[in-house]
């Protein structure tokens, strides 16, 4: 069987901590990469108290991953999560001013392909979409990344189980976060959780021109854009100063958000950004007390329009318990191996196929 993150996640759940628990069932692990016969993952402890005292473990961590067929090299570090002592604000780093005049296309270097998750209206499920599509890309093997530019209703950190605030030596440059195997950034990683943004379209462009150039990247194979709902600022300047590889649009199947998802796909038009194809999220509820499957939001709605514009339709994923829990805990359920993580595998490996990831 080939090196994959599940045989390693299995062998680290057999590492029992002295307080009871694994690794892996005390999610301490984290950014787990796999890069040819070279693994590399963080064990985050608690406390700074607990990791000081978890060097045993990262070092049987390690010898563990090396008794894998297929692995060279193991490199793990030791790191830890203080809750309740918050990270010093960057220096002079402000997010949110004007826009800086630019001539050269606002894409960062090593970047080689931008995918934008959209939707027509609020509530159809494009962030959801938006983080396990980037965590089953990075189960292939891809260099992924990901910007929350939901500015208003930020909820990647929420959905990707991160909360510290990126770092920022210089107060220029701002190192990302990462999380499942994914580079990500957000505005609610720079703001209070409960800090309302009320900023005008200026300011919005601004922090977006931010978070795409001023964000230490690295080299990715794609970034995938979770953009806010409707047609508005953020939209208009990613696809005309970033220019996106192309779009995927989200919607639900029923006619009102089919209305808005049709007003998104026709902004794509005027900006000269490619809809790669349509989701139909929430299509179908299955009970899970006796199997009954139910339409809540209709059925094939969004399909029918993809045939109708002539693009693909990439696929109908349920509305699920597990999924909300899993974004709600801050692991994606395309982290797992059930039957919705196949899903996004398969949606994966459909993107992957056609050279956009």
């Amino acid at each position: 069987m080939s090196l994959n993150r599940d045989l390693i996640l299995a062998e680290l759940n057999r590492i029992e901590l002295p307080d009871g628990g694994t690794l892996v069932s005390r999610d301490m692990v984290r950014a787990l990469m796999i890069e040819g016969d070279a693994v590399r993952f963080v064990i985050e402890a608690p406390t700074p108290e607990m990791a000081r005292q978890m060097e045993p473990l990262r070092a049987a961590a390690e010898r563990a991953v090396m008794t894998l067929d297929g692995v060279s090299h193991a490199s793990v570090v030791l790191t830890a999560h203080d809750a309740g002592k918050a990270a010093p604000p960057p220096p002079n780093l402000k997010i949110g001013g004007h826009p800086k005049p630019q001539t050269e296309p606002m894409r960062p270097e090593g970047v080689r392909s931008i995918l934008a998750i959209a939707s027509g209206k609020g509530g159809v499920g494009k962030s959801t979409v938006s983080s396990n599509l980037a965590v089953a890309l990075a189960k292939q093997g891809r260099k992924v990344g990901l910007l929350d530019a939901d500015i208003y209703g930020p909820s990647q950190p929420r959905m990707m189980g991160v909360s510290k605030r990126p770092a920022s030596p210089d107060g220029k440059i701002i190192e990302p976060l990462h999380a499942h195997g994914v580079t990500m950034m957000s505005i609610g990683l720079m703001l209070e959780p409960d800090k309302a943004v009320v900023w005008r379209g200026p300011m919005l462009m601004g922090a977006l021109q931010q978070m795409i150039s001023q964000v230490r990247w690295g080299e990715l194979d794609v970034l995938i854009v979770d953009l806010p709902p409707g047609t508005g600022d953020v939209q208009l300047t990613l696809c005309q100063k970033s220019a996106p590889t192309g779009a995927i649009v989200v919607s639900t199947p029923q006619d009102v958000a089919l209305i808005d998802a049709r007003r998104a796909m026709d902004m794509f038009s005027t900006l000269k950004t490619p809809v790669l194809g349509l989701i139909e999220n929430m299509s179908t509820f299955h009970c899970p007390n006796c199997g009954h499957e139910a339409h809540i939001f209709g059925h094939g709605g969004v399909a029918a329009e993809a045939e109708k514009l002539g693009l693909p339709f990439l696929g109908a994923l349920p509305i699920d318990l597990e999924t909300r829990l899993a974004g709600d805990g801050g692991t994606p359920i395309a982290a797992g191996d059930g039957p919705i993580a196949q899903a996004y595998a398969q949606l994966a490996d459909r993107l992957v196929q056609g050279g956009i990831a």
